[in-house]
């Protein structure tokens, strides 16, 4: 039965997350038996690749659903609010597709939108995001994409940070792996025309 729902999704069209920063780019959500609510996320290619190749990856070591089921799973040892990871798939062999799914997280917004509405329930939760990223730099983490698109704010002002597609391990001292993380946040609000508040919080 879960098999079935799930190549179902897998097969739908791919839904686009929205606009300012609205994180996952091709999702599917659906009530998985045994399960509940989850997200079915297929991994695709950004840039001018995107252009001729946009879902096919070529294998060399895990895959990019491995990958990030394998961090996930980590970060919630960490404790670190990221999706509860359920499983993840992939087709081919040498080339590939892939696909993750996680928890649905339910009634959240990204923190982009929030930034754009709630000017105070958004200076409330940046020190709550400040000590994820903290706790990431800690761990020697880098979220390569992490900006305002990429973090979900739930209605109590809970938060969870999303997409660790590429993210890694690294041994960048912890200074410069923190500036790196700054700098690609501060890039991002600049590009979107994002509240300035949040940038200076980060």
């Amino acid at each position: 039965m879960q098999l079935r729902q799930i190549i179902s999704c897998l097969n739908q069209p791919l839904r686009n997350a929205g606009v300012n920063l609205g994180g996952r780019a091709a999702v599917c959500a659906t009530d998985l038996s045994g399960v509940g609510p989850v997200v079915i996320k297929r991994y695709t290619r950004g840039g001018v690749i995107r252009r001729f190749n946009k879902k096919t990856y070529l294998r060399i070591g895990k895959t990019r659903g491995q990958s990030e089921y394998e961090l996930l799973k980590e970060l919630k040892r960490l404790g670190v609010n990221a999706p509860d990871p359920v499983a993840f798939a992939f087709k081919g062999s040498i080339f590939y597709q892939a696909w993750i799914i996680t928890r649905e997280i339910k009634d959240t917004q990204t923190l982009s939108s929030l930034s754009l509405s709630n000017p105070v329930q958004t200076r409330q939760v940046m020190r709550q995001l400040g000590d994820q990223v903290q706790r990431l730099i800690d761990n020697h983490i880098h979220h390569v994409d992490l900006h305002p698109g990429n973090v979900l704010v739930g209605r109590s002002g809970s938060i969870h940070l999303i997409d660790f597609d590429k993210a890694k391990t690294t041994a960048i001292p912890a200074e410069k792996l923190k500036s790196k993380y700054v700098r690609r946040w501060q890039r991002a609000v600049d590009k979107h025309h994002l509240p300035k508040m949040i940038r200076e919080l980060f």
